[in-house]
């Protein structure tokens, strides 16, 4: 008897990990089936440990170190190169030495005996539940090339996705950047300067100026204090919003501001689609698919939605009417699903569903930044005009007066 380390999906969704003792892992896998529980990682080291070394740590893993490696085995194992050498290769392929490491220490578990998917779950930290239930369907129905291509073409769709939105949310962000600069460098150095000519002279400074004045004063003396203010804002608040309380309030909050809210609906319902199509496609119960892409959600609220239609799908009342009761994603994802129930084609609905999301995540970010760019230009414009305007209207007043 040993003891044996496992981690599992219960029936709720929620993923359960501990210990329990039997004769071999085979023995634990069916004795937490017999609890209700499907288990991902069973194995004689807890789940993220080795098996025989002590690793070191390298914090989160990289998306794209994981894309790159996926896609090098996809190509290796469609070639008919054999697992162990297709690691191998891709291990020299890899350019980072610590992502090498992780891949040359699955090699190595590999060898040892176990699984692929069991190798790979030894490093949560890289690879996500859904990669390694995929890989662990490929594995039993031995379609692993398949499987890996899949995989690379699901990373690589959300990470296109991912790079679209932080692209289009730059340009905005760098106009907001220079604005504020160039209003600190006005205020800071440019104001003063003006000032200094109203100094000790019988000219009445002009109201708009006296008000930069003001406005210099504060910034040039309490800069810091609004400085701090900003640290200790932003510090506070990812302390909060990494609370439960927090979080749920957040991620709530977020799904109601004009126009970003839509966007990020759309992203999310897109990332749900793709892991699920990628899931259901490769006979993974639908019940741990949806637990499984719950996990991938960024947004909580959204995830805690899928609770309910777990519950529906075990009341056997299908995957379309409980996301319609659920009333969270779009009304367009419902009926997609219940055409693909009633055509037993669910799995290329959730391929469709993720496409037609995808695109309107773009146009929904489009929609946004095109009112957003205009009104920060506008904000700015409106802020740095007042500032030269009340320079213009010093610079006349001395004219008049000198003439």
């Amino acid at each position: 008897m040993a003891t044996f380390f496992f981690r599992a999906v219960a029936a709720d969704g929620r993923v359960r990990s501990g210990s329990l003792t039997g004769d071999n892992e085979k023995f634990v896998a069916r004795e937490l089936r017999t609890q209700g529980l499907t288990p991902v990682y069973v194995g004689t080291a807890p789940k993220g440990g080795s098996f025989e070394i002590k690793l070191p740590s390298f914090g989160k893993g990289r998306r794209r170190d994981v894309l790159f490696f996926t896609q090098e085995l996809s190509t290796l194992l469609n070639a008919g190169v054999p697992l162990d050498r297709a690691l191998s290769i891709g291990a020299e392929l890899t350019e980072k030495p610590a992502f090498r490491f992780i891949v040359l220490d699955v090699l190595r578990v590999l060898k040892a005996g176990k699984t692929l998917a069991d190798s790979l779950a030894t490093h949560p930290e890289y690879f996500s539940d859904l990669y390694i239930n995929m890989v662990r369907a490929g594995e039993a129905s031995g379609a692993l090339a398949t499987i890996f291509e899949r995989l690379a073409d699901f990373e690589r769709t959300r990470d296109d996705l991912r790079a679209y939105i932080i692209s289009s949310m730059i340009y905005p962000a760098l106009l907001a950047t220079v604005g504020l600069a160039s209003i600190s460098i006005l205020l800071g150095f440019v104001v003063p300067r003006f000032a200094t000519i109203f100094e000790g002279s019988s000219m009445q400074m002009p109201v708009p100026m006296a008000i930069m004045l003001v406005a210099s004063h504060y910034v040039r003396g309490y800069w810091w204090a609004a400085a701090l203010a900003v640290i200790l804002g932003v510090a506070g608040w990812r302390v909060y919003t990494r609370t439960e309380a927090g979080q749920t309030r957040w991620d709530r909050a977020r799904l109601k501001i004009p126009l970003l809210g839509d966007a990020l609906l759309k992203a999310e319902t897109a990332r749900f689609a793709r892991a699920m199509a990628t899931l259901v496609a490769n006979t993974v119960p639908l019940v741990q698919c949806i637990a499984i892409s719950a996990a991938t959600l960024n947004n909580k609220t959204i995830a805690r939605a899928l609770d309910g239609v777990i519950q529906g799908v075990k009341r056997g009342e299908g995957i379309a009417a409980p996301m319609r009761k659920a009333a969270m994603f779009p009304p367009l994802a419902a009926h997609l699903l219940a055409v693909g129930e009633e055509t037993g084609r669910l799995d290329q609905m959730f391929s469709r569903m993720a496409d037609i999301y995808d695109n309107d995540t773009r146009a929904a970010i489009r929609r946004f930044t095109s009112v957003f760019e205009p009104a920060v230009i506008l904000v700015m414009g409106v802020l740095v005009g007042a500032l030269i305007l009340s320079m213009l209207l010093a610079i006349t007043s001395i004219n008049e007066v000198a003439g």
